[in-house]
């Protein structure tokens, strides 16, 4: 949860110049996560279980999130008692990454439950990473609104609450069922990190003027997933 609010970090020191890096900052949630889905979930999944599992589980994954922002687009949030365009903004964002975070607890969870250890501490340090950049972009907008760096950073940790949540259920959902049914839930928790980055993610990197920010973001994001499995595997 706490990596989450270290993304607030970059938006204060940074000023007013933290909008023209927001690009590069959220290219990298989009390639931590994206990486962090394929090689830390759904290869793992693969290797104990049929395509069939696997993919059936992504499904699920994804219907779950959209369920979820179906559910949140139904509901106004906001932040304390400022109002105005980048309040709204930055409700939006939280309300997104609040629900963002149950499925990356599921990962965590599912992760934890597989035999190789080795896979739950990968998923738990790339979720970390990736965490750090979506605090980023809860801060953005409350930084224009002129929003304290408190308010920022318990908003941004808040952003994670659901994910020990997650965690814990799918630990222990995982845990009581038959082995056949961990390729599933590994699936599963790929499908919903992977929509999330993009339908979410990717539009608020991507935007006119800063494409080549994210890719460069994407690629770094990317980069240290793939170093941080090997360093794992060593």
């Amino acid at each position: 949860m706490i990596a989450t609010g270290f993304g607030v970090i970059p938006v204060v020191l940074l000023g007013s110049n933290a909008e023209i890096w927001r690009p590069l900052l959220c290219g990298l949630a989009v390639g931590a996560m994206a990486v962090a889905s394929v090689v830390g979930l759904l290869q793992p999944g693969l290797d104990v279980g049929t395509p069939l599992e696997v993919y059936g589980g992504l499904v699920l994954g994804v219907g779950l999130f959209f369920v979820i922002r179906a559910t949140l687009r139904k509901r106004e949030v906001s932040i304390g008692e400022v109002r105005g365009a980048d309040v709204r903004r930055a409700a939006l964002v939280f309300a997104v990454l609040f629900a963002h975070s149950l499925p990356e607890g599921f990962a965590i969870g599912t992760a934890y439950a597989a035999p190789d250890a080795e896979v739950g501490l990968f998923v738990i340090l790339a979720i970390a990473l990736q965490n750090v950049p979506e605090g980023t972009s809860v801060a953005i907008p409350m930084q224009d609104a002129g929003i304290g760096f408190w308010r920022q950073f318990w908003a941004a940790t808040a952003t994670s609450i659901p994910q020990p949540v997650g965690a814990v259920f799918a630990y222990l959902a995982v845990d009581r069922i038959a082995s056949g049914l961990l390729p599933i839930s590994f699936g599963f928790a790929a499908g919903a990190m992977l929509v999330l980055v993009a339908l979410e993610m990717v539009p608020q990197a991507f935007v006119r003027g800063g494409v080549s920010r994210a890719f460069i973001g994407t690629a770094i994001g990317a980069a240290m997933i793939f170093a941080l499995e090997s360093v794992v595997n060593l």
